[in-house]
């Protein structure tokens, strides 16, 4: 079991920066990635970004919506990852979710959220204009 925690959400205006954490707990050995999803009133959840790792290698995912204003990281020694959001948009209002995965997943499917086995409670960023 891995249990994820997310943190740092809050109420910002518009252009503001934010930063999210997701600290890991449990069998995080076991885990390959982590993916960021948002969900907004009366809308379906929705793919924000990932970071996928193995020995050798850590990529990096973003949607369209958010490339060149939000980053994914890591921190290993913390089993934490970070989403950096820049230039926040009264449109990135929704509550943020974290969720890992422990079994390697094809590329193509990353932003979907029924490959995650495990999820955090998520945080609320509500952007002003």
């Amino acid at each position: 079991q891995v249990q994820l925690v997310e943190s740092g959400g809050g109420l910002v205006q518009a252009g503001d920066s934010l930063r999210l954490s997701c600290a890991a707990s449990g069998r995080t050995f076991s885990w390959y990635g982590v993916g960021w999803f948002r969900q907004a009133p009366g809308k379906e959840r929705e793919f924000v970004a990932a970071i996928r790792w193995s020995v050798v290698s850590v990529s990096t995912y973003y949607a369209d919506s958010v490339k060149g204003r939000f980053t994914v990281s890591r921190d290993n020694a913390k089993n934490t990852v970070y989403l950096q959001m820049n230039s926040l948009k009264p449109e990135d209002t929704a509550v943020y979710y974290c969720a890992a995965d422990r079994s390697p997943m094809p590329i193509s499917t990353i932003d979907a959220p029924r490959m995650y086995d495990y999820w955090g409670q998520g945080t609320q960023v509500t952007v002003s204009s």
